[in-house]
């Protein structure tokens, strides 16, 4: 187990990002196709081909899953995965038409720093292509592809990923890109929200404050009171190897939104654009009650890791007035 969502089995996570651009692409890719299914909370959400991922929707399964950032313009991403795919013969088949089967989501960094002035279009496309070229068992964590841009609202945002196992022995793992209007530590220190499900260290060790606040609970958001829609979100991978349906999916997606709400402070609020894809590799049953409650309830514990291994992985953008990485402040 390397705690990366590539611990399962046929999945395979590329970056490509711009450093002048401040921004970038991840590309999660399914060696096979996989059944899919999405659960968005955010109040501003930006994404592509959701609605042939809702439970009464024919098309069963995807080829791989689009995450970018530069707000709307990132939609873009989809269609280089698309046509890295399409390289490979892989998509749905329609008697000679091949159709790779790609959903994305985007987050907000166009007021990082970054030289967004691109010209006619947008490089996400591109990126994305190069993204999905690069897709290895093992990647980087913190500021790389669809993370590079990314900040919360006291420290920088960034790519984090975590896996597990259940009692049964099926296995879940989470991607996550960290870009929330709300905070993923306690107050102004270094303790992660997600503290009482940290392994091995893996944010630092730091447990939680031995007692809460006033000032520790109160609201610290991007942007103040000045905080406007569609200028965040967190984007959440979560795959596992257990046999799903499409609607089994989706209640994985939903149960596993939980893991947000145990590492970020505040969640799901307007100006978020909260997004939980959930797919399934299909090689271990279970059951599709007990067996499924018990695979939500670890994923959500994994998606908490994910989130909080996204900010203590994160380095500062070099720009000026750039929010710290945790690693300046506490490491």
């Amino acid at each position: 187990m390397k705690n990366l969502i590539t611990d399962i089995s046929g999945v395979r996570v590329g970056h490509a990002d711009d450093a002048t651009l401040a921004s970038g692409v991840t590309a999660v890719i399914f060696d096979s196709p996989a059944v899919a299914s999405i659960d968005v909370r955010g109040g501003g959400p930006g994404t592509r081909e959701d609605g042939l991922l809702k439970p009464e929707s024919t098309v069963q399964e995807i080829d791989a899953i689009a995450l970018s950032g530069g707000s709307a313009l990132g939609l873009d991403a989809a269609g280089g995965i698309q046509a890295w795919l399409a390289e490979q013969g892989r998509g749905l088949r329609i008697r000679e038409a091949v159709i790779p089967i790609v959903p994305g989501a985007i987050c907000f960094d166009l007021l990082n720093g970054g030289d967004k002035a691109w010209g006619r279009f947008p490089p996400y496309r591109d990126l994305a292509y190069a993204a999905a070229r690069a897709a290895r068992d093992d990647f980087a964590l913190g500021s790389v592809g669809a993370g590079l841009g990314a900040t919360t609202a006291n420290l920088k945002g960034g790519l984090g990923s975590a896996s597990a196992q259940t009692d049964g022995g099926v296995t879940v793992g989470a991607l996550a890109v960290v870009n929330a209007v709300g905070s993923v530590t306690v107050g102004d220190g270094p303790w992660f929200w997600a503290a009482p499900f940290e392994q091995n260290d893996e944010f630092g060790g730091r447990g939680l404050p031995p007692s809460f606040t006033p000032d520790m609970l109160r609201a610290r958001l991007k942007g103040g009171p000045q905080a406007t829609p569609s200028e965040n979100t967190t984007l959440v991978v979560v795959v596992t190897d257990a046999v799903l349906t499409k609607s089994q999916a989706k209640r994985l997606a939903m149960i596993a939104q939980t893991g947000m709400a145990r590492a970020i402070y505040p969640v799901h609020a307007p100006t978020d654009g909260d997004v939980v894809y959930a797919a399934a590799t299909g090689r271990k049953p279970i059951d599709p009650q007990f067996g499924l409650t018990e695979l939500g309830m670890v994923a959500a514990n994994t998606v908490a890791r994910a989130i909080a291994r996204g900010v203590y992985s994160a380095t500062a953008l070099p720009f000026l007035g750039a929010l710290p990485a945790w690693s300046d402040r506490f490491g």
